[in-house]
């Protein structure tokens, strides 16, 4: 039985905006910057977070959703994007015991701790609050007594008199107290309708505000105790997920930072002061093309309008075969010479709506690879860019749709089928989703739906067309690695 010790953190809050990100992007940065190989997790879907942990470590950040890809995977998605490191930091997401709705525990930061038998670091924000911290920490360290809550980090503390009564509370409560960080040195990270501006699109910006978490931790963190907290995880037993051995192929390639897969250990805390030499969609030169062993080119959308991706993708399709090629629909104006099959993934096309219109040549190479039967997989985003316009601008009319931004926010986890067989999936594959959009799809005559989706509503979703699979549903294809391999045969064969 292979084993997994690498010393790890979870770091929860008892809700959102506490400063979970500050904190767990920040003890990234400084334990790196000490000479540590750090892995940076991030609990649920979230796309955003993941690259301001590639940035602090100089690793690919990775995701770690028991709903997408099920409990049974979230260890050995662990094992592989840790292997090697002498410690990895786990983010949570929301509340601590908040997870997928009406799934009781499911997907929650809570539920993955105790997955990877990891100890909890709980950021309370103290802004309003003085004895009263040790009742909240008491609650949600004694709410489920397999959730080791470790200690807890003080964040938005106003002063010396303020630092004093929270301590005394937690001390009569047992409770360590790792860190605390003030109010007024709280880092600023932009953020818009969906969350934080991806790094992408804030590179330099956001390697400022990376160093800025990493000096507020520093300052104010016991980085000693927390790596003692770490230490004392528990083995965690079991293989680590192999792209290779889930397809029956060889593992392909380490890929380089903040490319998808193993890399170098980050740069002290000093290099982050600066950019990385770095292309616009955030990948060196180098980075931009992993070679499987067939040589069947697929191209996959980068850059700033498309920033939202798993790492397991591209290793998942590398495996399979495919020669996997970045491109930057807001730059090139051709798809990758020799281009066989196409994959778009998220991000937000609205924002770029002008310039990717103002892209017209690639819009028409897009539009008749398309035409040729090529796969293309498209998800959110990747739905919107393939509509025929979005509020109002031309995109590349491979689908009879139009988008538009909304008022609504669309958010959630989907139990889904395939409803027709496509370039992903045959008819009846069932697998698990997450929306996260406010843009709306109207569907012109005849179109063929995607999937059935089973809650909150019953519903069809997203469209099949020839070799196009497009959907606003985000999908983690470790949970179905068949998804690559059928990807990738027809690529070969179209």
């Amino acid at each position: 039985m292979v084993t997994s010790s690498v010393p790890r953190l979870v770091i929860a809050a008892p809700s959102s905006g506490s400063g979970k990100t500050t904190v767990a992007t920040g003890l990234m940065a400084a334990f790196t910057a000490r000479g540590l190989a750090v892995s940076g997790h991030k609990v649920g879907p979230d796309y955003i977070d993941p690259g301001y942990h590639a940035l602090a470590t100089g690793r690919v950040g990775r995701n770690l959703d028991a709903y997408l890809c099920g409990a049974e995977l979230v260890g050995p998605l662990f094992a592989h994007g840790a292997r090697g490191c002498d410690l990895a930091v786990v983010e949570g997401v929301m509340g601590l015991y908040d997870g997928a709705a009406g799934e009781g525990e499911l997907a929650s930061t809570a539920h993955v701790a105790k997955l990877l038998r990891a100890p909890v670091v709980l950021v309370v924000d103290a802004s309003s609050q003085s004895r009263s911290v040790a009742a909240l920490v008491h609650g949600f360290a004694s709410w489920d007594p397999e959730v080791r809550v470790g200690g807890v980090i003080l964040n938005k503390v106003g002063s010396d008199r303020h630092e004093e009564l929270l301590r005394e509370a937690l001390d009569s409560a047992g409770v360590p107290v790792f860190g605390v960080l003030r109010r007024v040195a709280q880092v600023e990270t932009p953020s818009r309708h969906l969350g934080l501006v991806p790094v992408a699109e804030r590179r330099a910006s956001a390697v400022e505000a990376v160093a800025a978490m990493a000096e507020q931790v520093v300052s104010g963190c016991d980085l000693e105790g927390l790596l003692g907290l770490a230490r004392g995880a528990g083995v965690l037993s079991g293989a680590g997920w192999d792209a290779g051995e889930v397809l029956g192929s060889s593992p392909p390639p380490p890929l380089p930072f903040p490319s998808l897969g193993a890399a170098a250990p980050g740069p002290p805390l000093s290099a982050l002061d600066g950019p990385r030499p770095q292309t616009p969609d955030g990948l060196g030169e180098a980075d931009r093309r992993f070679k499987g062993p067939s040589g069947v080119r697929v191209a996959v959308a980068g850059g700033p309008a498309f920033t939202f991706s798993y790492a397991e993708h591209t290793e998942l399709l590398t495996a399979a075969g495919a020669e996997v090629v970045v491109f930057d629909p807001l730059r090139d104006e051709q798809l990758p010479d020799g281009t066989r099959g196409l994959v778009i993934g998220g991000g937000f096309p609205e924002v770029y709506a002008a310039e990717l219109s103002a892209n017209e040549p690639l819009r028409k190479s897009v539009a008749a690879l398309a035409e040729s039967g090529a796969p293309v997989a498209a998800e959110c985003a990747g739905l919107l860019y393939l509509s025929r316009e979005l509020d109002g601008l031309p995109m590349c009319g491979v689908l009879d749709t139009t988008a538009r931004m909304s008022e609504r926010l669309t958010l959630g986890y989907r139990d889904a089928v395939a409803v027709s067989d496509s370039v992903l999936a045959e008819a009846g594959t069932r697998m698990r989703g997450h929306e996260f959009h406010r843009t709306m799809v109207e569907p012109g005559a005849g179109e063929v739906a995607a999937w059935g989706v089973r809650a909150p509503r019953r519903r069809l979703e997203g469209f099949v067309q020839q070799g196009v699979h497009a959907s606003y549903l985000h999908t983690h294809w470790a949970s179905e690695p068949g998804v690559a391999r059928r990807f990738v045969e027809r690529c070969r064969t179209s």
